[in-house]
């Protein structure tokens, strides 16, 4: 019988956070349950974390979002004496699956970049309050807060100790944070992450590792007086109340398919593909946006968004060799337009801004989810505006052509709206059609002339927005050849492919990040210097070092 992780959580079942809220302060105290792991094997001291305590984060994150938007600054800090976190769970690193690893830093990363942005996208500040170690992980968590405040007595450190300990890299962005975001000076650099026992004090600031140091008599004050301050200094507006998520209603299958309310995920072990079917609202956009909040959780845009979100995640980490994913939708276009266009006129409003800002980052998980995708665009779909760049996120889109054979439903077509040309971004700083024209940015302009047309199959072709359209003779067998040669090739070779492919134009911190992950992490995770026998990561805590293979490949 298969374990499933389960993303969906909630704060009564938290056994590692805990959560007080101070009008607009919150203090989210890390206080973890050494034998609470996600699997048996190993116990999470000094507060080190695994899976299990990063999903209860992310739910912590979201919450903060949609249920408690008065907060405008989270103090990040920790429960337990002499320690800040100990970072990732080393035992759990040295049994677990390689392709849980990495999903578990992809994920980790993820969560990492919600917090982080924050500030910018929901007027939600993160404090960290460092209190003792601060090793590894643990450092990569505080480097993702908006402003690190370090006490000053013997025992508090920040260290980033992976390499010379683990023969592995700070997994979650550590090594491109403390450069890209904290600038921190190359040569220090080096030297920081090449040493056990970290920096502290004075010196911390003066690398710029944190921003400020306090001393130990005065710290918790200090830190709870500069979050009076930023909260008083904070742009955003009041609010006084949000609403709830609750819980999701999913069913799980024998054969592995999931059945939510608007989503449906039906799945192919067979064959190795999943395809995921978005549906289309079935009633009228609320008349404004009290409506619309009064709808709570079960707003159709937020609603589908939770179910998505969690399907992809279910997906990646219970699924691994579901390699191919295929996007369909079905629903009636004009109502999803009149839904996107409700959040698009108030922007500015509290909800209709997180609502936005959620479907960014699912956006961006789709993007760097480590599986083929390709997107079918059949008659009677609902392919508008945010849900047409899944079109442009996938690595190749099928669109039906003319009439089909006993085919009732509303001609193939994709609309597009201002939501393709801004407010979702990829990781690049590009939208994705800027990405998908990076060599002809005029047809960004062809576009986004035909804002607000039902694009049909030879126009939608004309102007590049799907790789092929086919007639009903041929719908059925390109799909198919499609899926079958994708699953015949190596998936580690599909993996980096489609990595590289995706992500064309700039560099950001954010695609150094997950480019990273996926190339050089990948590798060094496999590589018996950290997992063999002999390798770091398996004779950690024994007194002995690794016995390492000394070729520079």
């Amino acid at each position: 019988m298969r374990t499933v992780i389960e993303f969906q959580t909630d704060p009564s079942k938290y056994r590692h956070w805990k959560v007080s809220y101070d009008g607009p302060v919150a203090n989210l105290i890390m206080d973890v349950d050494e034998d609470a792991g996600l699997f048996e094997g190993y116990k999470l001291k000094l507060n080190s974390y695994d899976l299990g305590v990063d999903i209860e984060l992310a739910d912590v994150v979201q919450r903060m979002r949609f249920e408690h938007p008065e907060v405008k600054v989270v103090i990040m800090q920790s429960g337990k004496d002499r320690v800040f976190c100990a970072g990732a769970n080393i035992r759990m690193l040295g049994g677990a699956q390689h392709s849980h690893k990495v999903n578990f830093c992809k994920f980790t990363n993820e969560t990492r970049n919600t917090y982080e942005a924050a500030e910018v996208d929901s007027g939600q500040k993160y404090i960290a309050a460092i209190k003792g170690a601060c090793a590894g992980g643990g450092y990569e968590l505080a480097l993702a807060c908006n402003h690190i405040m370090l006490t000053d007595d013997s025992t508090s450190s920040v260290s980033l100790p992976e390499v010379p300990l683990l023969a592995v890299l700070p997994g979650t962005g550590g090594l491109t944070r403390v450069t890209d975001k904290r600038k921190v000076r190359r040569d220090r650099a080096d030297i920081f992450c090449s040493i056990e026992e970290g920096i502290k004090g004075k010196r911390a600031v003066e690398w710029r590792l944190v921003d400020e140091v306090i001393a130990n008599s005065k710290f918790d004050d200090t830190v709870q007086e500069r979050a009076r301050e930023f909260a008083a200094a904070s742009a955003k507006a009041d609010v006084v109340k949000g609403i709830t998520l609750g819980p999701l209603d999913k069913t799980i299958s024998d054969d592995g398919s999931i059945s939510y309310g608007l989503v449906e995920v039906v799945l192919d072990r067979d064959k190795r593909m999943a395809t995921i079917t978005l549906k289309g609202p079935n009633a009228a956009a609320p008349g404004d946006m009290a409506a619309f909040e009064a709808q709570g959780d079960q707003a159709y845009l937020l609603k589908l968004a939770r179910e998505l979100d969690d399907a992809i995640l279910h997906l990646r980490l219970n699924e691994k060799e579901a390699g191919l994913l295929a996007f369909r939708s079905q629903g009636d276009p004009v109502l999803f337009a009149a839904h996107e266009a409700l959040l698009a006129a108030n922007a500015d409003h509290w909800l209709a801004n997180e609502v936005r800002q959620y479907w960014k980052r699912i956006l961006k998980r789709v993007d760097v989810t480590s599986r083929s995708m390709m997107a079918l665009v059949e008659h009677g779909s609902c392919f508008v505006g945010v849900l047409a760049e899944l079109l442009f996120a996938v690595d190749r889109s099928y669109m039906m052509e003319d009439e089909f054979d006993d085919d009732s439903r509303h001609m193939a077509a994709i609309t597009l709206t201002e939501a393709n040309f801004g407010p979702y971004p990829m990781g690049n700083g590009l939208t994705r059609l800027q990405t998908r024209f990076l060599g002809e940015p005029a047809q960004v302009d062809v576009a986004k002339a035909k804002i607000g047309e039902a694009l049909e199959a030879e126009t939608a072709d004309e102007i590049g927005l799907v790789t092929m359209i086919l007639d009903d003779i041929d719908w059925d067998d390109e799909i198919r050849i499609f899926a079958e040669e994708r699953a015949s090739y190596s998936p580690d070779a599909l993996t980096g492919m489609e990595a590289n492919l995706r992500f064309a134009g700039p560099e950001t911190m954010e695609t150094r990040i997950f480019g990273r992950l996926t190339a050089w992490q990948n590798w060094i995770f496999i590589r018996s210097n950290a997992v063999g026998p002999e390798g770091a990561l398996q004779r950690y805590g024994t007194g002995l070092r690794g016995n390492y293979n000394m070729e520079r490949v």
